[in-house]
């Protein structure tokens, strides 16, 4: 009698467990809200105007990004090693998706944004916060993944208060419409392949274009003219949040670019291409109702969220390749 009674209630807490891990995984799992940039740098200036001062919206917005990843709910789970995180991949897929996005501008403001001419020096605080935000995002031993990108968000705060110091004139950032084409290619690059492994969602033969255009191009080994590519169904949902992560970070990027390169944009007349991006990039954060990814066929009865998620990723890719076009017009 007593061992049926506690096994009843082994049972019980059994279950109270399951359900309380899973009430916070899915709370955990649940992706941030965009912000508004405008009002971020109302609430958290010191500075008056801050969109006067050249970088100071783009490196708060990408301090804001970066904290995001540190402080939502449940904070950086993408390390963690004990129930329920460790249970969470898509949560963890997002977090990697916003994080390629934060490294690939903290290499530009330390290579392009923050520097005059090829031949001019680094800038000391982006030279130490590129490497932090490199951190291997599993790593949860010492030092951690949070601690480390935690040390590159504080390198960013005395970039931007030098910037904002009219006495200082070591720290800079250069609207110029060379720079930012540079980190344009990099994004480039980045949503073209989230477009390609979101459409693999649905298997497809495709022809090897690796040499197309250049005659005498060659590679290092040989490959076969057509092979057949498709995704496995065990990472369709990863692949999916990493790049609603992605665009997610990028979101707010380029809507800080809309406000620092205003008058480069509008120079070259592609203000209105960079807005239609910023649309395209909006509608990729619609709230997703189904409870998990669906991978329907291309025409079949069931939706397929990674070819919706792809087609937003490849027009804004397009408009992208436009505005470095105009860009590079004189």
């Amino acid at each position: 009698m007593r061992q049926s009674i506690n096994s009843k209630r082994i049972a019980i807490v059994a279950v109270v467990i399951f359900l309380l891990f899973w009430l916070i995984g899915w709370y955990w799992s649940l992706s941030p809200d965009t912000f508004d940039i405008r009002k971020r740098l109302e609430q958290n200036s010191s500075v008056e105007n801050p969109t006067n001062i050249a970088g100071y919206t783009l490196t708060t917005t990408m301090i804001d990004v970066s904290e995001t990843l540190l402080n939502k709910p449940g904070g950086y789970l993408s390390n963690d090693v004990i129930p329920p995180s460790v249970f969470l991949d898509n949560m963890p897929a997002w977090e990697f998706g916003a994080l390629e996005m934060v490294r690939d501008l903290a290499l530009s403001m330390r290579k392009d944004f923050s520097r005059s001419q090829s031949q001019s020096i680094e800038n000391p605080y982006l030279t130490k916060a590129h490497p932090k935000f490199n951190m291997d995002h599993k790593s949860w031993a010492l030092p951690s993944s949070e601690s480390s990108y935690a040390e590159g968000i504080e390198l960013l705060k005395k970039y931007r208060d030098e910037l904002a110091n009219t006495r200082n004139s070591d720290s800079q950032f250069y609207t110029r419409a060379d720079n930012l084409r540079e980190w344009l290619k990099q994004v480039e690059k980045r949503l073209g392949s989230y477009s390609q492994r979101l459409s693999a969602s649905v298997g497809s033969a495709r022809i090897n274009t690796d040499l197309a255009g250049d005659a005498n191009a060659k590679q290092s080994t040989p490959s076969i003219n057509q092979r057949v590519v498709q995704t496995s169904w065990w990472k369709l949902d990863n692949n999916f949040y990493e790049a609603r992560g992605a665009t997610w970070a990028l979101l707010h990027f380029l809507k800080a670019v809309e406000i620092e390169f205003n008058d480069v944009l509008e120079d070259k007349n592609a203000l209105v291409s960079l807005q239609q991006i910023i649309r395209e990039l909006e509608a990729t954060q619609q709230s997703v109702f189904s409870p998990m990814i669906l991978n329907g066929s291309g025409f079949g009865m069931l939706a397929n969220h990674s070819l919706v998620m792809a087609n937003y990723i490849s027009r804004a890719n397009a408009a992208l390749i436009e505005i470095s076009e105009l860009l590079n017009q004189g």
